[in-house]
């Protein structure tokens, strides 16, 4: 049960709760960029390491992650609003955080690709109509379409999932290294 605590600080994301809205979701996605920049500001090396689990990410996998993911849904998002359903295609975020791009201590990189990321993608949602977070994507490997309302709630979950996890490696000082 430990370790559950650990992998979902927040919870597992299980759809959009009946208080979430489109307006509150995109307050997340707006200041998640401020708000991880915070949370890794000052940390040396040795802390960008420090995970918040065993056999977890570190700090600077995690921040990594969450740039290529977020780029992936701004991207789908875009799709979605474009296609008929697309498929998305899925990556294997697990592998991606293993390059070296993907775990180095470099952060200002992701940090300037999640601030632009976010930019682009409140802009998107912003110009959104309500019918427009009834549009749908497929993604192949759970075999289910979503829309992106449900896609919205996921994503703002997301980044406070992580931004927990980042507090979390903080807080144990390298206690799961």
């Amino acid at each position: 049960m430990y370790i559950e605590q650990l992998k979902f600080p927040i919870g597992k994301f299980n759809g959009a709760k009946n208080d979430f809205s489109v307006e509150s979701g995109i307050e997340v996605i707006d200041t998640f960029p401020k708000s991880i920049a915070n949370s890794t500001l000052n940390l040396g090396d040795e802390e960008l390491s420090w995970k918040y689990r065993p056999d977890g990410w570190n700090i600077k996998q995690l921040v990594h992650h969450c740039a290529d993911s977020h780029l992936n849904a701004l991207l789908r998002f875009k799709l979605a609003l474009t296609e008929e359903n697309p498929t998305i295609r899925p990556y294997e975020e697990h592998l991606w955080a293993q390059l070296e791009v993907g775990s180095n201590n470099h952060l200002a990189g992701s940090l300037d690709l999640i601030t632009a990321t976010h930019f682009k993608w409140v802009e998107l949602l912003n110009s959104m109509k309500p019918k427009d977070f009834e549009k749908t994507w497929f993604h192949p490997i759970a075999q289910k379409k979503t829309d992106l309302f449900q896609n919205l709630a996921h994503y703002a979950w997301h980044c406070e999932h992580h931004l927990a996890h980042i507090e979390l490696a903080k807080s144990s000082l390298g206690v799961h290294n």
